[in-house]
């Protein structure tokens, strides 16, 4: 059986994460959740307010992690999903984690990022060149690290499949699981 990373912290965002995992199980892969440590995880959900000028966060599932970023050898995954939320933000300082997703990049395995994901394949240096998108509030993320910025949602880019948030899950999904199988396939 193939394996897909897929990448989380605390508060990755809970439909970035779950729509994810379950979508592309559903087509035989295994899906192996990464994080900094093996342990159970904070998933938050972002909801909108018309009084509030961003998204309000709360508490949702938990999620454990099958393997710390350390222990991941990148050789063995066919593919690599870095969800959303606010996890990006902090976990993008893990040297272990850009040596993993910097192996994507270079290998050309599929590379699927939603909303704050970006965060992570701007600072491996992944996104370089690239046309992409992600929420509105990341585009400056994405463009100081060499990236064409597209509001649109989704993106696919050579080997990289970036969508704007966990509303755009269905195209998001649709377009990394062609690209996947078709590794998968070759």
């Amino acid at each position: 059986m193939q394996k897909v990373l897929l990448v989380i912290g605390d508060a990755a965002e809970v439909t970035d994460t779950l729509y994810p995992y379950y979508r592309i199980a559903e087509d035989g892969y295994e899906v192996l959740v990464g994080a900094p440590e093996r342990r159970t995880y904070h998933l938050v959900q972002h909801d909108a307010h018309p009084e509030w000028d961003i998204t309000v966060e709360s508490k949702g599932y938990e999620f454990a992690a099958d393997v710390a970023f350390r222990e991941v050898n990148p050789e063995t995954y066919l593919g690599l999903v870095i969800s959303g939320g606010r996890a990006p933000e902090y976990i993008r300082y893990d040297e272990d984690l850009m040596a993993i997703t910097r192996h994507f990049g270079e290998s050309g395995k599929p590379i699927a990022s939603v909303c704050h994901g970006i965060e992570i394949v701007a600072k491996a240096g992944v996104i370089k060149g690239k046309t992409i998108t992600t929420v509105a509030k990341c585009r400056f993320d994405a463009e100081v690290c060499g990236a064409t910025y597209v509001d649109e949602p989704v993106v696919v880019d050579g080997n990289l499949v970036t969508a704007r948030t966990f509303h755009d899950n269905a195209p998001w999904m649709r377009e990394y699981m062609k690209l996947l199988n078709a590794a998968r396939d070759a």
